[in-house]
């Protein structure tokens, strides 16, 4: 690109992960993550003393073990698929308009940080960038948190770029129907399925009152992806994973509901977690693990996993018409 015609920014954007599996990884990634008030908006001095006095104590060491049970010979799954994310869409864009676009990537917490992103960009000449987090449920503790992230990586520069962001895409038409052709294709090859349940990250219920469009948003998802399907009422539920602390989040939870199915006579369950734009732990070990031990401890008797989009082909394409919707490219 020359200076008279420059590239327009991509930045993709995700949470993030600690570097390695191990304690002191996940202390650096949870003291960040956990600090963020758009995560946990309990007053600093308070909050300072519980979150270094107790949980760097003794959280780190768990979750470690945890992350261990998922890390693969790439890394962290959720950086090794969200790398392939931005590599695949920044081919996709490079096929419909050559020379046009630079996608970076950049995570909210850990490495690569949004600012190692914005800079990759300036780099790059772009004056114009997209941000495009992938959460496709606007949320203040993920898509708020993000811009906070943008804004402060910004606040330094003089020659900050004219901005785009993409608050949500829980309906886009292409997202939907990626959700839906993943569902289709797992039920190739299994036996018939009683309930496709859908399991979004939890937030807390707080948030819901006090205006975060979360909630109506993993409503909206769920149910034009089970229209899609086709799906009757009774053969689909929304429920919410991942709780944390003693207030009450978004319900129903998602290891309750997966425990009283089966004396329901509901025995053969799949679930999707659309939230999710790549696997990570959450729904590697959270859900593929701990939970499908639940429903199968109650008396359940077939429980599958349908992976998030990740690199999958009809996700990227929908990931760039949204690029290209955004940033006019189909007008020029």
């Amino acid at each position: 690109m020359t200076e008279s015609n420059p590239p327009l920014g991509v930045l993709l954007t995700n949470l993030g992960t600690p570097d390695a599996p191990t304690a002191p990884a996940l202390r650096r990634y949870l003291a960040e993550f956990l600090w963020d008030r758009r995560v946990v908006d309990v007053p600093r001095p308070l909050w300072w003393l519980i979150l270094h006095g107790i949980i760097l104590r003794t959280r780190p060491a768990r979750s470690a073990r945890l992350y261990r049970k998922v890390w693969t010979a790439d890394g962290s799954p959720l950086l090794h698929i969200a790398r392939r994310q931005s590599e695949l869409l920044q081919q996709q864009l490079e096929r419909q308009w050559p020379g046009r676009t630079r996608v970076a990537l950049g995570m909210r917490y850990g490495r690569p940080s949004i600012a190692a992103a914005l800079d990759e960009l300036r780099v790059a000449g772009a004056r114009q960038v997209l941000v495009l987090p992938l959460y496709p449920q606007n949320s203040c503790s993920t898509t708020a948190s993000t811009l906070d992230a943008v804004a402060a990586a910004l606040r330094e520069r003089r020659d900050v770029p004219a901005l785009n962001f993409v608050a949500d895409y829980h309906a886009d038409a292409g997202y939907i129907d990626a959700l839906a052709a993943s569902v289709r294709e797992a039920r190739q090859d299994c036996e018939p399925v009683q309930l496709l349940l859908f399991s979004f990250h939890g937030t807390p219920e707080r948030f819901r009152r006090e205006g975060d469009p979360y909630y109506q948003h993993c409503l909206t998802t769920a149910r034009l992806t089970a229209g899609c399907l086709g799906l009757n009422n009774d053969e689909w539920q929304v429920s919410f994973q991942s709780r944390f602390g003693r207030e009450p989040w978004l319900q129903p939870y998602t290891d309750e509901v997966l425990r009283q199915l089966p004396a329901a006579g509901v025995k053969r369950v799949q679930v999707i977690c659309p939230g999710f734009a790549a696997d990570c732990l959450e729904t590697l070990e959270e859900i593929a693990g701990e939970n499908r031990e639940v429903f199968l401890r109650a008396g359940g008797e077939a429980f599958q996993y349908i992976p998030a989009l990740n690199d999958r082909s009809d996700h990227i394409a929908a990931l760039a018409a949204i690029v290209v919707r955004e940033l006019c490219l189909e007008n020029t």
